[in-house]
């Protein structure tokens, strides 16, 4: 953790437009890196609507020229940071941390399969690569809404051959997990990348197939949801007013801006550091976490702060505020 909490900067040296609404962004880090693992992501410190915000993003491919490269999908409405760095030039100057891996390959020799929903396909491109030089048993099933939003698939369609299955919604309809996995042998592992659905939903037939959840590694970008964000309010009792969240502002960005302190770890819904409790809600919680289980979701106790949004008027939370 220490080295994702050591920034430094980098360069950015090129830009290139991969479909309509992705764009991968190549990144000189001013400090040598050295190897990173596949899977790997860093921080980079963004300007959302003027103000400072910190995204995540995963590394493509594999380190070898001491390059860092990263794809960011455009979110007109979105938190504000993909659209800062789209409006970035070749030559801009950025802070980040050094690469940090919590997806990464597992040693064991099963067979693998690799499943990537749209953007998410990121840091599996990596993955099926490592694993293609390691003549591993595995195979890529990539969905998206349609080919021409799915990035990468050129260059995977000529390196993986066989071992790459495209899946466009628009063509193929939704992918049936279900089949998929009951195709897996018992020992094989599944890394999944993409929407809080799909991971959702993965993980739930995972289950439902009989297979071992230590066998399934995922990875989640933290800002997609079940809801479009809007905007909506936080109660917090003992405090005189209550926050206003707006659309492009996180739970825990509104509450620290009000002046109340609050813990963060990963800040992607992931290390349950930042969870609080919810007291009452007008509206339906849109956990956005993968921290906590769907059976805790349904009871709406706790909510991540630092993800999780409301599709509705407002939330109570005890944050552990008490007043002067």
């Amino acid at each position: 953790m220490q080295s994702e909490n050591r920034w430094i900067s980098a360069t950015l040296r090129a830009v290139r437009d991969l479909t309509p609404d992705v764009r991968e962004f190549t990144l000189e880090p001013s400090e040598e890196a050295g190897g990173w693992r596949t899977g790997s992501h860093i921080r980079i410190e963004v300007q959302a609507h003027g103000r400072p915000e910190v995204r995540h993003y995963s590394l493509i491919g594999e380190a070898k020229d001491g390059l860092w490269r990263i794809a960011v999908r455009r979110a007109d409405q979105g938190l504000g940071g993909s659209l800062y760095l789209w409006s970035l030039k070749s030559g801009a100057r950025l802070r980040v941390t050094h690469p940090v891996s919590r997806f990464e390959l597992a040693p064991q020799t099963a067979p693998i399969l690799l499943l990537a929903g749209g953007i998410g396909i990121t840091p599996l491109v990596g993955m099926a690569h490592a694993l293609l030089r390691r003549g591993a048993d595995f195979s890529l099933l990539y969905a998206g809404r349609s080919r021409a939003q799915m990035a990468y698939q050129d260059e995977l369609t000529a390196t993986l051959g066989h071992k790459l299955r495209l899946h466009p919604d628009d063509e193929s309809g939704p992918i049936d997990l279900a089949a998929e996995f009951a195709a897996l042998p018992a020992e094989a592992e599944l890394y999944v990348c993409g929407p809080i659905g799909l991971l959702d939903a993965a993980r739930a037939t995972w289950i439902a197939a009989g297979h071992s959840l230590a066998r399934l590694h995922f990875e989640t970008f933290g800002s997609s949801g079940r809801f479009a964000p809007e905007p909506f309010t936080v109660h917090v009792p003992g405090l005189a007013s209550d926050i206003a969240v707006p659309r492009d502002v996180t739970i825990l960005g509104a509450l620290r801006a009000a002046g109340i302190e609050m813990l963060s770890g990963c800040e992607r819904g992931e290390c349950g550091l930042c969870a609080v409790t919810v007291l009452e809600v007008d509206g339906t919680v849109d956990h956005r976490d993968v921290y906590f289980s769907a059976a805790q979701h349904a009871e709406n106790r706790k909510v991540c702060a630092c993800v999780s949004r409301v599709a509705g008027r407002s939330i109570t939370l005890d944050v552990g505020y008490r007043p002067d």
